[in-house]
C-alpha cells in the first residue's frame, strides 16, 4: 500500500490531478465559512445545534452542505440544488421521450442533458435561497450578550434590502461550487461533485471523533463501550464497501457474425448487476418524505397535532424507524426499476447477436433479468437501510457524540472507491503497481 502510495507522486500528470483536487477542496472548506450578509451567525449555529433542528429537511441539508447551512455562509445551499435537479432529469430520461432522445445521442445528448441540469440547478438554487432567506429573518435563538443569555434574532435587519442580496449570494454560491466540482473532474481526479459532498461530510469526523475522545476521558462512556463502538465503526466501514462493490455476473455469449472478410463476436461477456444499483438514492428519497411533515410541523409550534407528528417522526422512535426501513427498500426497487430496463437489455443482446446461455433471446431473457434484479435487489436495500439506521442505535446505546452510519458512510465509501479506481488505472496504464495485488478495483456506477 505505502509503495503504491509513493508511485501515486512518481507520476508528474496524476501529481497535478491530485494536488489540483486538493486545491479546489481547500477553496470550497474556506468558502463555506465566509458569512451571508446581514445574519448573525452565532444565532445560526445555536438553532441548528439545538435538539429539533437535526432531524429535519434543514438537518438533511446540512449534512450535504457540510455544516455550510448551519453557519449559513455563502456555500449555505451546498450542492444541493444540482443533486435534486440530476436526479430529476434523470428520472424524466425514463419517462419523457424528449430526454429519452437525448439520452441515445451519446456524447452530442450528455452534453445537452448537462447544460439543462445547469439551467435546472440555477432555478432550484434561486427558489431554495428565497425560502431560505424568509426563514431566516423567522429565526431566534438563546445566546450570551455581554454575559447575559438573550433571545437574538438571526436577521438585525429584515426585510426586502435583506432578501435579495441573500439570493443573489446564495444563488450565485451554488453556481460557484458547481463550477468548482466541473473542474475538478474536468482537470482534477475523480468525480468533482461528489468529492464536494466527501469533503464536507468527512470534516465532521475529527470533531466527532475527538468529542468521543472527551466523554471517554470525562467518564460519561466507558472505554470498553469506545472500544466497542470503534470496531463496529470498522466492520461496518468494511461491510459497506463489500456490499457496493457485489455484483451478481449474468454470463453473456455473442454468436459469430461475418462481415465482408471480418469476424465479429463469438466471444463470452456477462452482464454486472450490482446488488445495490440505486446506490445512496433511496436513504436520500426515505429521509426527504420522512423529514417534510416533521418540517412543516416545525413552523407550528405549540399545536397539538404538530407535536405528535414530531413525536412519531423523531429519529430512533419506533414510527420513524419503521417507516424509514420500509421506504428505503421501497426506493431500493422503484430507482432501480427506472434506471434498469430489463426489456431494453434484452433487446439490445438480441441486436447483437447475444444470447444468456439456456435462455431464449427476447421475452424469456428479460423475464430472466428482471427475476434476479428482483432477488438481488432485497438482501442490498435492507443492508444500505439497516446503515441508515444505524447511528441512531449508535447514539442511544453508546451515546456517541456524532452520527456514524446513514448516509454519510455509504457516499463516503462510494466516492473513495470511485476516486481510488480512478488513481488505479492511472498506475496500471504506467505500469505502476496498483492498490490491489490481485483482480481489479471497481468503481461505483450511480
Amino acid at each position: 500500500m505505502l509503495e503504491s502510495i509513493g508511485n501515486v507522486f512518481k507520476i508528474p500528470d496524476l501529481k497535478r490531478k491530485i494536488l489540483f483536487t486538493a486545491l479546489i477542496l481547500v477553496i470550497y472548506r474556506l468558502g463555506g465559512f465566509v458569512p451571508t450578509p446581514g445574519v448573525n451567525a452565532n444565532v445560526i449555529s445555536s438553532f441548528f445545534n439545538s435538539a429539533g433542528a437535526s432531524g429535519n429537511l434543514f438537518g438533511l441539508a446540512n449534512m450535504f452542505s457540510g455544516g455550510n447551512l448551519g453557519r449559513l455562509s455563502i456555500f449555505a445551499l451546498g450542492i444541493m440544488p444540482y443533486i435534486t435537479t440530476s436526479i430529476v432529469i434523470q428520472l424524466l430520461g425514463s419517462i419523457i421521450p424528449f430526454f429519452e432522445r437525448l439520452k441515445k445521442e451519446g456524447a452530442e445528448g450528455q452534453k445537452k442533458i448537462n447544460q439543462y441540469t445547469r439551467y435546472g440547478t440555477v432555478a432550484v438554487a434561486a427558489f431554495q435561497a428565497i425560502g431560505i432567506s424568509f426563514w431566516t429573518q423567522s429565526i431566534t435563538a438563546p445566546i450570551m450578550v455581554n454575559g447575559v443569555e438573550k433571545v437574538v434574532p438571526a436577521v438585525t435587519h429584515p426585510g426586502l434590502l435583506f432578501v435579495l442580496p441573500s439570493v443573489i449570494t446564495l444563488t450565485t454560491g451554488v453556481i460557484f461550487i458547481m463550477w468548482l466540482g466541473e473542474q475538478i473532474t474536468e482537470h482534477g481526479i475523480g468525480n468533482g461533485i461528489s468529492l464536494i459532498i466527501f469533503a464536507g461530510i468527512i470534516a465532521r469526523y475529527p470533531i466527532g471523533f475527538w468529542r468521543m475522545f472527551e466523554y471517554v476521558r470525562d467518564g460519561i462512556m466507558p472505554i470498553f463501550t469506545a472500544v466497542i463502538v470503534l470496531i463496529v465503526m470498522v466492520g461496518v466501514t468494511a461491510a459497506v464497501v463489500l456490499v457496493t462493490e457485489a455484483t451478481r455476473k449474468i454470463p453473456v455469449q455473442y454468436a459469430k457474425r461475418i462481415i465482408g472478410r471480418k469476424v465479429y463476436g463469438g466471444q463470452s461477456t456477462y452482464i454486472p448487476l450490482k446488488v445495490n444499483t440505486a446506490g445512496v438514492i433511496p436513504i436520500i428519497f426515505a429521509q426527504s418524505v420522512l423529514m417534510f411533515p416533521k418540517t412543516i410541523a416545525t413552523f407550528f409550534r405549540g399545536s397539538a397535532f404538530a407535536d405528535i407528528i414530531t413525536s412519531w417522526l423523531s429519529r430512533g422512535s419506533f414510527v420513524y424507524t419503521t417507516l424509514y426501513v420500509l421506504l428505503i427498500i421501497f426506493f431500493a426497487y422503484f430507482y432501480t426499476a427506472m434506471v434498469l430496463n430489463p426489456i431494453e437489455m434484452a433487446e439490445n443482446m438480441k441486436k447483437y447477436g447475444g444470447f444468456i446461455p439456456g435462455r431464449k433471446p427476447g421475452k424469456k431473457t428479460a423475464e430472466y433479468i428482471n427475476n434476479i434484479l428482483l432477488r438481488v435487489t432485497l438482501p442490498g436495500a435492507v443492508f444500505f437501510a439497516f446503515v441508515a439506521v444505524l447511528p441512531d442505535f449508535l447514539s442511544k446505546w453508546a451515546n456517541l457524540p456524532f452520527y456514524f452510519g446513514g448516509t454519510g458512510l455509504i457516499i463516503v465509501v462510494g466516492v473513495a472507491l470511485d476516486t481510488l479506481q480512478q488513481i488505479e488505472s492511472h498506475l496500471v496504464m504506467r505500469h505502476y503497481e496498483g492498490f490491489m495485488k490481485k483482480g481489479k478495483l471497481r468503481g461505483r456506477r450511480a
